[in-house]
Parts: C-alpha cells; sequence; structure tokens
C-alpha cells in the first residue's frame, strides 16, 4: 500500500504542474487572440480611414477634372475668336482665306451672307429660267444645311456673330471676347491648381494609412500564429492531463474495489451458521433426500449428569474479609 501511496502521489504532483502549465499555456494563447484582435480592429480602421481618404481623393479629382475641362473650353474660344481675328485682318488685306483651317465665325459669317444674297436674287431676279431658279434653290438647301450645322459650334464657344461689312468694329468686338475667355481660362486653371494643393496631402496620408494598414495585418498574422501554436500545445497538454486524471481515478476506483473485497471477506467471516447461505443450502438437499440431520448441542448421555448437577443447591461462597486483632 505504501507503494501505491507514492505512485498516487507522484501522479498528484505531476497533474498539479501540468495543471498550473496549462492554465499559464491558456492564459498565453488567450494574450494572443487579444493582441490579434486588437491589431485586427486597428488594421480594419486604418483600413476604413485609407478607404475615406480615397473616397476624397477621387472627388476632389472629379472635380478638378471638370474644372480643367472648363478651362479648355475657354482656351479652345480664345484660340477661336483670335483665329477669327486674324482671318479678319487677312480679309482687310485684300486676301481670301480658303481651306479647311478657316474659323468657324468667319464659315458662319460667309454662309450666312451667301444664303441672303441668293434669297435676294430669286425674289428680285425676273430674268432668271427656271432651270437657273432650280440650281440656285438647290444651292440655298445645301448652305442653309450648312448654316445649321455651324451654329451650334459657335453656340459651344460662346463665339459672338459679327458682321464682316465692318471689319474694324468686329475685329474690337472680337478682341474683347478673346479676352474674357483668356481671363476665364486662368481663373478655372488656378481654382483646379488650388483643388490640386488640397489633394495631394491626402495622397501622403492615404500612402501613410496603406502602409499602417499592412503592417497591423502583418501583427494580426503573427499574433493569430502564436495564438494557434499556443492553443496546439494546449491540446496536447490537456490530452496528458486528462491521462493522469484518468489513472488517478483508475487506481481511486481500484482501491474502493479492494476495500469493497476486504470488508465482504471479513463480513463472511464472522457470519454464524444460520447466516450461511450456502450451509442452508446444503442442509435443505440432505433434508430432501432422506437423511438424518444431528444438529451440535447436548448429547443423550449427559443429560442425566447435567440435570443432577442442576438439581444440586449450589455451595455459598465463602467470604473473605480480613481478621481483626484482639483488642486491648
Amino acid at each position: 500500500m505504501d507503494s501505491d501511496d507514492e505512485v498516487s502521489d507522484d501522479l498528484r504532483t505531476r497533474l498539479h504542474a501540468m495543471e498550473s502549465k496549462l492554465s499559464r499555456v491558456r492564459g498565453q494563447r488567450d494574450s494572443h487572440n487579444d493582441s490579434a484582435k486588437r491589431a485586427a480592429d486597428q488594421r480594419n480602421s486604418a483600413q476604413n480611414k485609407r478607404n475615406e481618404v480615397q473616397e476624397t481623393i477621387t472627388s476632389r479629382m472629379d472635380d478638378q477634372k471638370k474644372v480643367r475641362a472648363q478651362a479648355k473650353i475657354h482656351q479652345a474660344s480664345r484660340d477661336e475668336i483670335q483665329q477669327t481675328i486674324r482671318e479678319i485682318f487677312t480679309r482687310k488685306k485684300g486676301k481670301r482665306d480658303q481651306g479647311p483651317g478657316k474659323s468657324v465665325v468667319i464659315q458662319l459669317s460667309e454662309t450666312v451672307g451667301e444664303i441672303e444674297r441668293i434669297e435676294e436674287r430669286i425674289m428680285t431676279d425676273g430674268a432668271l429660267t427656271l432651270e437657273k431658279e432650280n440650281a440656285l434653290i438647290k444651292k440655298l438647301r445645301s448652305l442653309i444645311s450648312r448654316r445649321d450645322e455651324l451654329i451650334p459650334n459657335v453656340e459651344q464657344q460662346r463665339i459672338v456673330s459679327i458682321d464682316l461689312s465692318d471689319m474694324d468694329e468686329s475685329i474690337q468686338r472680337l478682341r474683347a471676347e478673346a479676352d474674357n475667355e483668356h481671363k476665364l481660362m486662368l481663373e478655372q486653371n488656378s481654382l483646379a491648381d488650388e483643388i490640386w494643393s488640397e489633394i495631394k496631402p491626402l495622397f501622403e496620408e492615404r500612402d501613410f494609412l496603406r502602409g499602417e494598414g499592412d503592417r497591423l495585418h502583418a501583427l494580426f498574422v503573427e499574433e493569430r500564429g502564436k495564438a494557434d501554436e499556443a492553443h496546439k500545445g494546449l491540446v496536447e497538454l490537456l490530452s496528458k492531463v486528462n491521462e493522469i486524471r484518468s489513472e488517478i481515478r483508475s487506481q481511486h476506483e481500484e482501491r474502493e474495489r479492494l476495500v469493497k473485497d476486504h470488508n465482504k471477506s471479513v463480513r463472511r467471516a464472522l457470519r454464524g451458521p444460520d447466516q450461511n447461505e450456502e450451509l442452508a443450502e446444503s442442509l435443505s438437499e440432505k433434508l430432501l433426500g432422506g437423511e438424518s440431520i444431528t444438529f451440535g448441542g447436548i448429547v443423550a448421555t449427559d443429560s442425566s449428569e447435567t440435570r443432577e448437577e442442576i438439581s444440586k443447591p449450589k455451595r455459598k461462597p465463602r467470604k473473605l474479609g480480613t481478621s481483626r486483632g484482639r483488642k486491648s
């Protein structure tokens, strides 16, 4: 039994040590999980902030593109007006500018002037033959179609219409309009530059948040790996703890069984014949088989002596006392 107690004490000592280690490893695992959760929360916060910054950048970039596009419209209008001014100067010098590079304003003015001349001739020239009149009407329709194509371009570029019959006045009007378009172009470009000044630091903030998100994600992965490793060791350690507990429980159950068997054996040894079930079954079989059964007790030859002993009066016991000496 002493050896069994030593084994049991050793198992309990190992169990206590493993349970302490189990608690320590569980604490480490939970600590790594908490660190991973904090890193994940911070990573998500950084990514959300980065997304917000990116949305602001995208929105402001769209605004800047619109402003730049507006500046280009003013620039195109200015260039078109300046081209018209150069063509008017060419006309003043007695030269006619032919070709596809001609200003839309000049093209529109020429087309409108040609339409007016044809309409007037048709209405006033009575010597026109039917064939010639039909040819003029056909040409008039073509010019009207061309005029309708040019008008939207002139309106889109906000170019003032001119009268080629008064070139000096037209040049003054066009110069004023060109200066105004140039001024509007500069204002739009300045506004676009201001928007870019707002966007530029946002790029730096976005890049910082991206790097911070990557760092926190790497930390999250590292802590999760440590937590998984600790959990793996925890599972292995828990398996060993359960084995020791099972061994201790088996030893305890074995001791209880031995104690029960010992007590049962003692009770069986202390039992009288009347409580002996095996003896009772044996006697029952003999009686059923017709055999005689002699129970233990007083035999017949001794009965007279026994009665005689019982009938004799018992001698009273002698009283013993201390003899006293003679009185003086």
